[in-house]
């Protein structure tokens, strides 16, 4: 009996468990659909900024000359300055919790790839690490941590993300840092989710469109009707810029958030869904083992019963 009993309680703490695993997977479903909804408006956003950078490149690029960094746009500007990278920053960017599969794993694999890229370089390292996970992981491998960040979760807000970045533009504006590269898991779609670094500084210039570029784009636009290349600014290009070159980067630090706080929410809930799945086949399995064994048990005690029958009639 004691067999059968300890199959049974296993079977019980597995089934528990599958109830654990499955409401974690719909809350993951819900706070996912949210979190999407949230990082696909961004991106939206993202791409209009970087729309109006483009229109006015191509309308400014006529008295342009040069080859730096905003020659382009016919000004310069710090945050498209690119310098010698004598002093780097990276930002890491993990979840406060676990039980999400690879998703933290891949992150700390991929920061330390680019940690060591620098390191090899002979090149300053001011690291941030957001995230429990990510913090926890990273000093055990002995990587020294500047910057720790706990408070973000699956609902990062702008005004959280705000001072992080106006950091970044300080510093990166009076050459504290040279370059500025974010390690974030970049959201795709629902089947695809990659950990990367991407350069947030220096901003790449939008480039204007030359040749047969230029003309396609007129062509759309007088089809589409809409308005022509020719723009007049109020009161200047470079005052608009100035203020638009510091938006686009907060606008792409926030989506490197958002894309982390979704991606996060994908992979806990294809992990809890996997989890799920592997529960029940265990729990068939110890109901199979169980009922096999209480079969043998009272097939004995029958077996028992019916011997001591026969003793009685001798």
């Amino acid at each position: 009996m004691a067999k059968a009993r300890a199959l049974d309680r296993r079977r019980k703490s597995v089934k528990n468990i599958r109830k654990i695993t499955r409401t974690m997977e719909l809350i993951a479903t819900a706070r996912f659909k949210k979190a999407m909804d949230r990082s696909i408006a961004s991106r939206d956003y993202t791409l209009r900024l970087a729309k109006i950078l483009e229109n006015i490149a191509a309308a400014s690029a006529g008295g342009a000359d040069g080859n730096d960094g905003g020659a382009a746009l016919g000004f310069s500007h710090p945050l498209l300055e690119v310098r010698p990278t004598k002093r780097t920053a990276v930002l890491v960017l993990t979840g406060n919790r676990g039980l999400c599969g690879g998703y933290n794993s891949n992150i700390v694999r991929q920061s330390q790839a680019i940690l060591g890229q620098w390191r090899s370089e002979k090149v300053g390292i001011h690291t941030a690490v957001s995230g429990k996970r990510g913090i926890s992981a990273l000093k055990f491998r002995g990587v020294d941590i500047d910057e720790r960040y706990l408070q973000f979760e699956d609902k990062p807000e702008f005004d959280q993300v705000a001072p992080i970045g106006r950091s970044y533009l300080e510093a990166y504006a009076s050459g504290e840092i040279d370059r500025l590269d974010v390690v974030y898991t970049r959201f795709d779609s629902i089947a695809r989710q990659a950990a990367v670094t991407e350069m947030l500084l220096p901003l790449k210039p939008p480039e204007a469109p030359t040749g047969a570029a230029r003309e396609a784009a007129a062509a759309k636009a007088a089809a589409t009707g809409l308005a022509s290349d020719d723009y007049d600014f109020y009161p200047s290009a470079q005052s608009i810029l100035e203020e638009i070159l510091p938006a686009s980067f907060m606008a792409r630090l926030f989506k490197c958030f958002l894309d982390s706080a979704v991606s996060e929410q994908v992979a806990r809930m294809v992990a809890m869904k996997a989890a799920s799945e592997n529960a029940g086949g265990l729990i068939k399995d110890l109901s199979r083992r169980y009922n096999r064994a209480r079969q043998s048990q009272i097939t004995g005690e029958i077996m028992e019963i019916l011997g001591g029958v026969e003793a009685l009639k001798k």
